[in-house]
């Protein structure tokens, strides 16, 4: 079958190792069902495991993807959660220690197939296109665990969502506006800025900028770059909460001070529950709110898509079609 996979790793060429070509079709296990992929979303979890980050080398070759949406076996059209955990564990799926994302263990959704559990398979509203659904697994569902089960956030509360412009920042502001928050942003490219406006925002400002209002809660993917700014932005007692470091992980003033002073929280969220993505697609098919998609390409131009994201040239979330 057709497939986007790794075939070696470069972490300064990650995209030298990308081939787009044919692998073979997948079988599916007792209790997993195969899905034909309409839609798949890019994720920077594809673009560092070209680099070699979370995805071994015995591993290879590799289908990359985490996120798909496409029929079952039965005609019907689904939304795939990507986190594959162990069956016994009956906690948070979050909190499994041996869960792991497609394209880390088990062959990814870059491809005309995929095979999962099938207790991954969420009903797909005919609400949301194939496109559209295929945004939510990673980015959407991260961003919705985030707001609305790490962070706690009520309707009437401000949020904080630096760096605007990627997946997990674009669902932040259009699932926070929804659900009745004053939504601010930061960038530091004023187009960005404009755009998070036009997503939603209430206001937007440049990066570090000092805000007119001290926030309830920060979302914050960015990391090293804002942490200092995510810290002096919340109110006493305020909240934030933490899926990603892009700009890197280690800061040079953590503001512990302020953290002990007033009363802060820090907290870690990482993607979400097969419960939770299926909350999500409800809230958005009851909302009207919508994934923004930066383009939609054939996944046989996946290697166009891998480099937009690579250069930072990217607002929403890159789709491969089938």
């Amino acid at each position: 079958m057709f497939a986007v996979y790794a075939e070696t790793f470069s972490f300064d060429d990650p995209l030298s190792g990308l081939v787009v070509g044919e692998r073979p079709a997948p079988e599916a296990p007792d209790g997993w069902a195969t899905v034909t992929v309409k839609a798949a979303s890019l994720n920077h979890h594809d673009l560092w495991s070209l680099r070699g980050v979370g995805l071994r080398e015995e591993s290879l070759p590799m289908i990359l993807g985490c996120d798909a949406a496409g029929l079952d076996e039965d005609g019907n059209e689904v939304v795939v959660h990507g986190v594959i955990g162990d069956p016994g564990w009956t906690g948070d799926e979050a909190d499994d220690p041996g869960r792991s994302l497609l394209s880390e263990r088990h062959q990814g959704t870059f491809a005309d197939q995929v095979v999962v559990p099938r207790r991954n398979l969420v009903p797909k509203p005919a609400s949301l296109s194939f496109e559209e659904a295929a945004c939510l697994p990673t980015a959407w569902l991260t961003a919705y665990r985030m707001l609305f089960v790490q962070g706690a956030c009520k309707p009437g509360e401000t949020i904080l969502v630096q760096g605007a412009g990627g997946g997990v920042a674009t669902a932040l502001i259009t699932l926070g506006r929804a659900a009745g928050l004053t939504v601010l942003a930061t960038s530091r490219d004023e187009a960005k800025r404009e755009r998070a406006r036009e997503l939603g925002a209430h206001d937007v400002f440049e990066s570090g900028a000092r805000l007119p209002v001290r926030v309830d809660a920060v979302m914050e993917t960015v990391g090293k770059a804002t942490w200092t700014h995510s810290i002096r932005s919340l109110r006493p007692g305020g909240r934030i909460v933490i899926s990603g470091t892009t700009s890197g992980p280690d800061v040079d003033d953590a503001g512990l001070t302020h953290v002990f002073f007033k009363q802060l929280s820090i907290i870690g969220s990482t993607m979400g529950t097969r419960g939770e993505l299926d909350a999500l697609v409800k809230f958005l098919d009851a909302t009207g709110a919508r994934p923004l998609v930066d383009r939609a390409i054939p996944m046989e131009q996946a290697a166009d898509g891998f480099a937009a994201m690579s250069e930072g040239d990217v607002f929403g979330k890159i789709v491969f079609t089938r």
